[in-house]
């Protein structure tokens, strides 16, 4: 059998929520059926999640094609037309080796180095890690480097840390390596908690060694004699493809005694997180492994002096430990001359919302927003106008399109108001209430604090108080100036980061559309006409064509009139349920 007659799903978290599973197993009977000499595999996520299921075809004398958006009646048709055939289906191309299609933007525009093997490796062979060189960074360490040669080499090359706060993870090797304990633990932290967050869970799923290996150079590289991966239990797939990586490891010689005949030791233990947003806080995720409740506590003493049983401890993120193979076999100047001065390599984003192509990207840092929101993401849907991305996670911070230009790393969205986070990017365009934006992000944060700090867990009760007044048609003049006192104390006040971030999304729509809060305010108006008890429904009679459709599906009874003729509302019946508008085809429903 040829090795180009390969058929590959993807099989991560989004491939499998698509319906990847059913292609699969069609794809399977289809080629059993045509007794046809080729694989399937399966493979992780990568990053076009815009189009799952994706369905790679390698096939002798064809260039490599990826299909998209595929379901299994498609399957028959593909086989047909390229394993047999040798005739590539056009209608269901997303990606053509080599050439240019519409879709290849979202890849040909990012510099992977996380995501280098993620949608194009078997997540569960370690053989086929190994053939991509594959725990060569560990021989290189154990057998030819000192821990002390190991940190440096890991801060020479200028990586921050990718959980949030970008502190060098060289560093906090430093700190832990030269701390006293009687033992010292390293841990991963895979607490992903962001809404519309999954870049940590996509790297588990899709290479899952690459994260492994990084782990153990570290604990080497600090004298940890255990490891643990703090991964929340929502993610059972990545937890499964760990815990074989693991096991696998180990049958490979590279964890558990004697590793690769070097005389040390290390074995890896999996802590599932209950889901606590705030397990996120390195103290609190300490407490949670030690069986406590996970709640953050003053520092200092920091975790590299007392951690986990008052032992010194390291805690970086999944991306961060995921950056480390790469730069040991490639070297710190290699990946120092990477990004920008301040913020070296690249970093991951999950570019989510209102954008055309959203997905897991990877850029390098100090590509602007503009480019990754309308370069790699193909810009907001025809028809609508960006209005803003918020970054960093419900921590983070809204910005406008007059900072599209804005590069990507620390210091400069930093400056802007908004931070880097762990990676999320959501995207908002015209139709979102920036007001109602915001609220959104301080019900999460509200919803997830400990409660252990009077700042944070009163102070954000009483801003989501005043930001639902506000929406609700009832907002005061003084309320803006109230947000941001109480922003600015929570801040100032908070134990831990939560509550010390959690106002960043309210300060920057103040500070960036303080408009739409004047127009619900003072007008008793949503410019965004999302805000149901600002608005009114309405037909346009212009653009109606008497489908029929709102009628049949108004619970209200309050649209009414005659076939293939415009329709009415009555605002007096109407429950503002937005019905209507998810099932008008042609636009003909608005708000005032």
């Amino acid at each position: 059998m040829s090795q180009a007659d390969r058929v590959t799903v993807g099989l991560a978290t989004c491939g499998i929520a698509a319906g990847g599973v059913q292609v699969k197993e069609e794809l399977e009977r289809e080629i059993e059926r045509r007794h046809l000499d080729v694989e399937v595999w399966e493979t992780g996520c990568i990053g076009l999640c815009f189009a799952e299921v994706l369905v790679d075809v390698e096939k002798e004398g064809l260039p490599k094609v990826t299909y998209g958006s595929v379901e299994p009646k498609d399957v028959p048709l593909i086989v047909e037309s390229h394993l047999v055939k040798g005739e590539i289906l056009k209608d269901k191309v997303l990606l053509i080796e080599k050439r240019k299609t519409p879709e290849s933007d979202f890849l040909k525009r990012q510099k992977r180095i996380v995501l280098r093997a993620c949608g194009l490796s078997d997540p569960e062979s370690i053989d086929d890690y190994i053939s991509r060189d594959g725990y060569e960074a560990l021989k290189k360490v154990l057998l030819s480097m000192k821990p002390e040669e190991v940190r440096a080499e890991v801060l020479a090359s200028g990586l921050r840390g990718r959980g949030g706060a970008g502190f060098p993870p060289g560093q906090k090797w430093e700190f832990c390596a030269r701390a006293k304990g009687k033992e010292k633990y390293i841990v991963c932290n895979a607490d992903e908690g962001d809404p519309g967050a999954f870049m940590d869970r996509s790297v588990l799923e899709g290479d899952p060694h690459e994260v492994i290996e990084g782990i153990i150079i570290g604990a080497y590289a600090i004298g940890a004699t255990h490891a643990y991966i703090y991964c929340r239990a929502e993610y059972p797939l990545a937890i499964k493809r760990l815990t074989k990586a693991i096991e696998d490891a180990h049958h490979k010689g590279f964890l558990g005694k004697n590793i690769l005949g070097s005389g040390y030791d290390l074995d890896i233990t999996i802590k599932q997180g209950a889901g606590a947003f705030v397990c996120g806080e390195e103290t609190a995720l300490i407490a949670s492994i030690e069986g406590k409740r996970g709640m953050p506590r003053p520092r200092p003493p920091f975790p590299a002096n007392e951690g986990i049983w008052g032992q010194p401890t390291n805690i970086n993120n999944v991306e961060t430990f995921a950056n480390v193979p790469w730069i040991i076999l490639n070297g710190a100047k290699k990946y120092a001359a990477i990004g920008t001065k301040g913020s070296k390599g690249t970093k991951v984003f999950c570019l989510t919302g209102k954008v055309r192509r959203g997905g897991l990207v990877e850029v390098e840092m100090g590509t602007t927003l503009r480019e990754v929101i309308f370069g790699v993401g193909g810009g907001v849907k025809e028809g609508r106008t960006f209005k803003a991305v918020q970054t960093g996670g419900p921590s983070g911070g809204c910005l406008p399109s007059e900072l599209l230009d804005t590069p990507i790393d620390y210091d400069s969205l930093q400056a802007s108001g908004a931070i880097m986070g762990s990676g999320g990017m959501v995207v908002v365009d015209d139709t979102t209430c920036m007001v109602d934006f915001a609220k959104f992000f301080l019900t999460f944060t509200q919803m997830e604090s400990c409660g252990k700090c009077v700042p944070c867990r009163i102070g954000t009760k009483r801003m989501l108080e005043i930001l639902t007044r506000i929406c609700e048609g009832k907002g005061e003049p003084e309320d803006i100036g109230k947000l941001e006192r109480l922003a600015n104390d929570i801040k100032d006040g908070s134990l831990c980061a939560l509550g010390g971030t959690a106002p960043n999304p309210v300060l920057t729509t103040l500070r960036y559309f303080k408009d739409e809060y004047e127009a619900h305010i003072f007008e008793k108006r949503c410019p965004a006409g999302q805000c149901t008890e600002l608005v009114t429904f309405h037909i346009d009679p212009q653009k109606c064509t008497g489908c029929m459709a709102c009628v049949k599906n108004c619970s209200s009874g309050a649209i009414f009139g005659e076939k293939k003729k415009p329709q009415t509302i009555d605002v007096e019946k109407c429950i503002k349920c937005r019905e209507c508008i998810r099932r008008c085809r042609y636009g003909a429903v608005y708000t005032v």
